[in-house]
């Protein structure tokens, strides 16, 4: 009722607020000054008249004019009805105590909406149907005759009916927690008397479980022993299994390799016989190229003169451009060192045979075979063509599950081992293919190999020194 008053037009709450203030100017006229005046509350408002106080007075706060309103209270006038006896109740509290004219104003808005209450308060005259929370939070407000003792009756009665209903409450717990203790009490021994039997069936099942372990415990170790025998048999089995599929392997791997080599003895007879005299012609021919050309070389090397010597040439001294005593030191190279390879491919007809897969690994391992042979041979076909040296590549070729498609590049012999054959193998063989005297130039890292080339007279260097001078310009 006091929100339906708030919300009329602003003329009417001028009109109704005068002649409330009218009114109560002629009720307060009417009553002595002095009684008025003296009469105050002994103990502090109850808690639930001022409650009901504080929500009367928030109610009115928004229909005030802000001029008329204490400056605690400005700034709650945006608020809501709810947050307002929310937020600023102790602010409302205090502005009623302390203000009159404030609350003479809260008295105006509730005389607008309750009427009849306040008229029958300033009567004398309680109503018997009203709310005593009602009753006592007008009185406050209106201040009529004998307020404080309806405060004070109100206070008792909300405390006498909180006290009932906390007796009340209290009661209807301590029933309602007997009935559940003696459920809860019913169903305790229910469930021992439960658990009893099933504890006791437990029981006699766990002894039998128990024999039924004891028993497989047996059953296990003596299957364990066994176990055991079958496992030392087993072993001893295997061992001699691979003892003899190791023999076997070794023996077949040099059948095979003898096989390979009376092979390769035999199609060198028949080739030999075929060809008569025209291999031992063609080595007698190449040996003779070899020492013409290497004595050409050395001649040219060592600068011998063509005609006559005069004795001046005998006077030793410094030639210009020619190496001076101080420079042999000089003559001595690093196993590494790329100028060493081409001192060795300066020789007339040298041979340089690779070991492909040695020198691919050393250098590049990370990539595909294929890849790394197609970078190989791109290396040694550039080097052919500005030494002139003849140059051979072999490859490993016994795993391979099919035959390698590829085109060699120019200047370069490609070769790969046979079935049953390693690489080390077709090398040796192709160092003993040379005649005695040509230079020989075999690039791998494979000490084996270095030892068997050198023995048949070829110059082993290392894969590093061909990898070091492919990376030169």
């Amino acid at each position: 009722m006091v929100d339906d008053a708030a919300k009329e037009p602003g003329e009417a709450q001028d009109t109704a607020s005068g002649a409330v203030g009218a009114e109560a100017a002629s009720s307060d006229s009417s009553r002595p000054g002095p009684e008025r005046a003296v009469e105050k509350l002994d103990r502090p408002l109850p808690e639930a008249v001022r409650r009901r106080v504080v929500g009367l007075a928030s109610d009115a706060l928004g229909g005030l004019p802000p001029g008329e309103l204490p400056q605690s209270l400005r700034q709650y006038v945006k608020f809501t009805p709810a947050r307002r006896a929310k937020y600023a109740a102790t602010a409302l509290a205090a502005a009623l105590e302390a203000e009159p004219a404030f609350r003479v104003r809260i008295a105006e808005r509730l005389r607008l909406g309750q009427p009849d209450l306040v008229k029958a308060l300033e009567s004398g005259s309680v109503p018997g149907a009203a709310d005593p929370m009602d009753v006592a939070a007008a009185a406050y407000l209106v201040r009529s005759a004998g307020w404080s003792r309806l405060v004070a009756e109100a206070g008792e009665e909300a405390e006498r009916a909180g006290a009932e209903d906390a007796v009340a409450e209290a009661t209807r717990l301590v029933e309602k927690l007997q009935a559940e203790l003696a459920e809860v009490r019913s169903a305790a021994r229910a469930d021992l008397d439960r658990q009893r039997t099933e504890s006791e069936g437990v029981r006699r099942e766990a002894e039998s479980l128990r024999k039924k372990v004891r028993s497989l415990e047996s059953d296990t170790r003596r299957a364990q022993a066994e176990t055991r025998r079958v496992a030392a048999e087993l072993e001893a089995v295997k061992a001699q299994g691979a003892a003899e599929r190791s023999a076997a392997e070794i023996e077949a791997r040099r059948l095979r390799h003898r096989v390979s080599e009376l092979e390769t003895a035999a199609e060198q007879g028949r080739r030999s016989a075929r060809e008569g005299r025209g291999v031992e012609d063609m080595r007698l021919r190449l040996l003779l190229d070899t020492v013409l050309q290497s004595a050409q070389g050395l001649q040219r090397e060592l600068a011998l003169p063509v005609s006559q010597i005069r004795p001046a040439d005998l006077v030793e001294a410094v030639v210009p451009g020619a190496a001076s005593p101080h420079d042999v030191a000089r003559r001595g190279l690093a196993e590494d060192d790329p100028a060493l390879l081409d001192q060795l491919l300066a020789i007339p007809q040298v041979h340089l045979v690779v070991d492909g897969y040695n020198v691919t690994k050393t250098g590049y391992p990370a990539l595909p075979l294929e890849q790394q042979r197609i970078r190989l041979l791109g290396g040694l076909a550039m080097l052919a063509q500005r030494t002139q040296a003849e140059v051979t590549c072999v490859f490993d070729g016994q795993d391979l599950d099919v035959p390698v498609i590829m085109a060699p590049p120019r200047g370069v012999r490609v070769r790969f081992s046979r079935t049953g054959e390693t690489a080390d193998e077709l090398i040796r063989r192709l160092v003993r293919a040379e005649p005695q005297g040509r230079p020989v130039v075999v690039v791998s890292t494979d000490r084996e190999v270095a030892e068997g080339v050198r023995k048949a007279g070829a110059r082993p260097v290392a894969s590093v020194l061909l990898l070091n001078r492919l990376a030169r310009p």
